[in-house]
């Protein structure tokens, strides 16, 4: 079954100025996120190219405010310099250079890189809204739609959280005080019955019905993408870490990997989990569910990109022992990785395709993982 098309984009000269002009309230709030630290005597060249990225966006932002600009050249030209500013800014954070400032007589202390890193990222959305012509409702609209998504992915956590839980008293009861290889069968099985459900539940509500769901036998073209998904993650995993290593970035660590570390037995219980539970539930909710259902409302490459920021957003919890910055690192990662495999199911509209390119990545790792204890 496919999804509806998308809503036509609401082209209102009314609409495009109240764009602009969120626009270029969100890049002078990110202006001054940047500027702030530097008057400080904050002097990292990263910074002062923020601080100038920042200051192209909020200038642009004001040209298309006053029809200085076409929409076609403006927009993306306010996105591409605010993208600058979040990617300076987001290394800024990994390098531990927060440029945080106290409030004078409160004693708060702001993380203005933080919130640059943040402002960036809504002015990039907006200047691509404002390229694209979309006005005021539809901006509000896919706004919505954006903080729905993320509201159905903190519900999979929750799920999670509860069927594991749950079926923790039947497993104790039975079984007497777990063991951790028999905890982590739990915590597994709680992961599919929750997404599951919360899956499921969202279909429910929304009526689409169990038949929204891809599932086709592959094709010989479905076991291409495949074969060429899995290059590409690897690849852009070995290529990610390269540049961040090269760069000075560190990542934080995944909890799962670290509990391996402590207890290689797990590797048992987590492989086949890994191709059997990890990969086609949340392919499902992440893909199947909430990609497809923003079909809708974005366009389907804007779909990919926004289901990324979910899935990327849900996974703080698993990187949480770690320091900010390593954590907007990983989280980095994810989100470049979540694209590959959104683009895979845009293409081949079979959630299978997906399901199993996720569930062997993260198998191969882990097995790898072994082979380094």
């Amino acid at each position: 079954m496919t999804a509806p098309a998308p809503a036509p984009a609401e082209n209102d000269p009314a609409g495009s100025d109240g764009v602009s002009t969120i626009g270029l309230a969100l890049s002078t709030v990110t202006l001054i996120a940047v500027a702030v630290p530097v008057t400080q005597g904050l002097a990292d060249p990263a910074v002062w190219l923020a601080a100038s990225f920042a200051l192209i966006a909020t200038a642009t932002f004001v040209a298309r405010r006053y029809e200085l600009f076409e929409p076609l050249f403006g927009g993306p030209l306010a996105a591409a310099s605010s993208g600058l500013v979040v990617v300076l800014s987001g290394y800024a954070l990994t390098q531990h250079v927060f440029g945080s400032v106290t409030v004078p007589g409160l004693g708060w202390s702001i993380p203005f890189f933080f919130v640059a890193f943040l402002g960036g990222a809504a002015a990039v959305s907006v200047g691509v809204a404002d390229a694209a012509g979309i006005g005021i409702f539809g901006l509000r609209q896919r706004t919505a739609r954006f903080l729905e998504m993320i509201g159905v992915g903190l519900l999979g956590l929750v799920g999670m959280f509860v069927a594991t839980r749950l079926l923790s008293v039947p497993a104790g009861a039975l079984l007497g005080e777990l063991s951790m290889l028999q905890w982590q069968v739990v915590q597994y099985l709680g992961f599919a019955l929750g997404i599951g459900a919360v899956a499921v539940g969202y279909l429910a509500l929304r009526e689409y019905g169990l038949s929204y769901i891809d599932l086709e036998m592959p094709s010989i073209r479905s076991i291409g993408w495949m074969v060429g998904g899995l290059g590409v993650l690897f690849g852009v995993l070995f290529g990610g870490s390269m540049v961040m290593a090269a760069a000075g970035v560190e990542t934080a660590g995944h909890g799962t990997v670290d509990a391996v570390e402590q207890n290689a037995e797990l590797l048992a219980v987590i492989i086949p989990a890994s191709l059997l539970i990890i990969g086609p539930f949340e392919e499902l909710l992440y893909r199947n569910v909430i990609q497809k259902s923003l079909y809708e409302t974005f366009s389907r490459y804007g779909s990919v990109v926004v289901t990324s920021v979910v899935f990327a957003l849900v996974h703080v919890l698993a990187y949480a022992t770690a320091g900010p910055g390593q954590i907007l690192a990983a989280l980095s990662m994810i989100f470049v990785l979540s694209i590959v495999l959104g683009v895979i199911y845009e293409r081949t509209e079979n959630l299978l395709v997906p399901a199993v390119v996720h569930g062997v990545f993260n198998a191969v790792q882990f097995s790898s993982l072994y082979l380094q204890l």
